[in-house]
């Protein structure tokens, strides 16, 4: 039987306060935006409509009157407002909007200034294209999220109530405000040392006369830079300078330069700020992404403290893979269906001057004992807690809610959300169920031995085997190996082909996770046998007897096999389940997770013979090591 959810004390309810139940919350759930407004789709067809825009203008061409590397503040900002626009469709839909709209309003001006000669660009087109179709992705979320909000007003009728007194304590923010000050003061340190290099430049431009050069040799020198060697006549003589457009400068082509002794500069290139403008847009970009979400963080939740607010009775759960806190109607008990989901933290105390509590060792060490489970996988699902929902639930909404964490807590304690209300809607590209742990096992149900509710389906199509049962990397999963092989080969190739050099770091770095993963990949296999499970992994054969064997699930494209006192056993990758989902298959590493954790809670469909040698597999860790070696000195000596 199911586990009831751990009662709220009436007192912690407000009188009159609704019920969420399931028929209005399957309405509220239905308004949620259509699948075309998802911003995925927006930040793609917005980011593909700039590229194809800038990429389509004309080459600008390096010359004293239009020079190469000055610093174009109007374009730096409209960039800088662009990008925010791409962070801000996904996180602030209001925000998104007038960062198009200011887009939108600079391609106009532009279009005037220049004598509207882009209208008849394809690019143009397309880009004002992608940003209507942008705006009206967010236009149609914004909407949804008014629909939701009144369906919600509705489920909760007249009753309000003034939010818990420890929740008027708590404060949201700082963390962003405080991020924020530190990126925006690397940004103004940025626009400082762009400003300086302009400056020194200016000043000493300002008492040097021009000269004009002719262009004697053109070479990429040995750190890649690009050099001009110049003739600047008898009295100077020749002199070097460095240029970013070479194809600007061919050999016998003259040039005005600037010469101060071994200083040279092109007037078409006259100094190089890109770095410091780049870390200001970086800078500027994080910046104002942290203080916009701040200071809309902290709006809200002066909003929920203002006055009385709508309440519901609902039941909540903290996610065992994710830590969100999932919503369910008050009349799911099973928690079949999840409505929504955010991040939460629990308010601190309103009362301020209350004396400290003396330490409590025996919870200390039941504390220490739950975060050792948790870290061994071990803990037990979190239950399902009555609760009652402070504020009025939408997408992008901010909420608290009041709940006890568990059976033997004699108090309840308010939480308040630390990350906007998102609908529990399936996802976008996996179409997976939300609030759906990875793990594949189930809870116990119906008094069945823990994992084994998700191992009877499985188990029921199975039949007793004399041979061991033997699972093994094939289609999908070596398909990824060998992706990985050619990266791994190429990267090698790379790194060794111009001799010793620090890109020999890279090499320490990422081989010895690609060799690993490409082992598993390719040679991955599992054996069952009468008296347990033999593992091979990228190094070496694990024997796990049946008795030690805890539980089984695939996660992430890992098949992880638990064992006694912690101990895990973990092959990965072992596929691409996604892709294969996709391709309307049942995904391989899937199903031997399932049929392995069958085996493990059905004694009777084990096979009744050992495995053989060759049947237990062996790893091709050392022997891909070996390869990777030779190749790299092949590299290196033929290179």
């Amino acid at each position: 039987m199911n586990t009831p959810p751990v009662s709220l004390p009436a007192e912690h309810i407000p009188p009159g306060t609704a019920a969420w139940r399931s028929a209005d919350a399957r309405v509220w759930l239905s308004a949620v935006p259509a699948r075309w407004a998802h911003p995925l789709w927006a930040t793609v067809g917005l980011a593909g409509g700039a590229v194809w825009f800038m990429e389509s203008g004309p080459e600008p061409s390096c010359t004293p009157a239009s020079p190469c590397g000055v610093q174009d503040w109007l374009g730096f900002g409209l960039l800088t407002v662009l990008l925010l626009t791409f962070y801000w469709l996904w996180r602030q839909p209001r925000l998104a909007l007038a960062g198009l709209g200011c887009v939108a309003a600079a391609l106009v001006v532009d279009e005037v200034t220049t004598g509207g000669g882009s209208l008849a660009e394809p690019s143009w087109a397309g880009f004002v294209l992608a940003l209507a179709f942008a705006a009206a992705g967010a236009l149609h979320r914004l909407g949804a999220a008014a629909r939701q909000h009144a369906l919600a007003l509705a489920a909760a009728g007249p009753t309000t109530a003034r939010l818990p007194r420890a929740a008027h304590a708590f404060r949201r923010g700082r963390l962003s405000f405080a991020v924020a000050a530190v990126l925006l003061a690397v940004a103004g340190y940025g626009f400082w040392q762009a400003g300086e290099e302009a400056d020194a430049y200016e000043q000493r431009a300002a008492r040097l006369a021009p000269a004009t050069a002719e262009v004697t040799k053109v070479h990429e020198a040995d750190d890649g830079a690009f050099v001009l060697t110049l003739d600047v006549g008898d009295r100077i003589g020749t002199r070097t300078v460095e240029t970013l457009y070479p194809e600007d400068f061919p050999v016998g082509s003259r040039v005005d330069v600037l010469v101060d002794g071994d200083w040279v500069r092109l007037l078409a290139e006259p100094y190089d700020s890109v770095g410091w403008e780049l870390l200001m847009m970086a800078a500027t970009v994080l910046g104002l992404a942290f203080l916009a979400n701040g200071v809309d963080g902290r709006s809200r939740a002066e909003r929920l403290r203002r006055g009385p607010l709508p309440v519901l009775r609902v039941l909540v759960r903290e996610g065992h893979a994710d830590a969100r806190t999932w919503v369910y109607a008050a009349d799911d008990p099973a928690g079949e269906r999840p409505l929504l989901h955010f991040h939460s933290l629990f308010a601190a105390p309103g009362d301020e001057d209350a004396a400290e509590d003396e330490p409590d060792e025996d919870a200390a060490a039941e504390g220490l004992q739950r975060m050792s489970a948790i870290l061994k996988g071990e803990d037990p699902p979190p239950p399902l807690r009555e609760a009652v929902l402070y504020g009025v639930p939408c997408a992008g909404a901010e909420l608290a809610f009041v709940a006890r964490e568990d059976e033997d807590d004699s108090e309840a304690s308010v939480e308040c959300s630390v990350t906007a209300v998102k609908p529990a809607v399936p996802r976008l590209l996996t179409g997976r169920a939300p609030g759906a742990e990875p793990d594949r096992e189930s809870s116990p149900q119906n008094g069945e031995a823990p994992g084994q509710g998700s191992a009877a389906p499985v188990a029921a199509r199975m039949a007793p085997s004399v041979a061991p049962r033997v699972y093994t990397a094939h289609g999908m999963s070596r398909a990824v190996g060998l992706v990985l092989l050619l990266v791994q080969g190429a990267g090698i190739w790379a790194a060794v082909s111009d001799g010793p050099s620090w890109r020999w770091l890279f090499l320490l770095l990422t081989v010895p996770w690609l060799v690993n993963a490409v082992s598993t990949a390719l040679n991955w296999r599992i054996t069952a046998d009468r008296r347990g499970l033999w593992v091979t992994g990228a190094w070496r054969v694990r024997r796990i007897p049946w008795d030690a064997v805890t539980g089984v699930r695939h996660t992430e494209d890992r098949i992880v096999i638990r064992g006694e006192e912690g101990e895990r056993t973990a092959l990965s990758p072992t596929g691409w389940a996604w892709l294969e989902r996709r391709l309307g298959r049942e995904p391989h590493a899937v199903r031997t997770a399932d049929e392995v954790r069958a085996l493990v809670h059905d004694p009777d469909l084990r096979p009744w013979e050992e495995a053989s040698a060759g049947q237990q597999g062996m790893p091709l860790g050392p022997a891909l090591v070996a390869v990777s070696v030779l190749w790299g000195a092949a590299v290196l000596l033929l290179g």
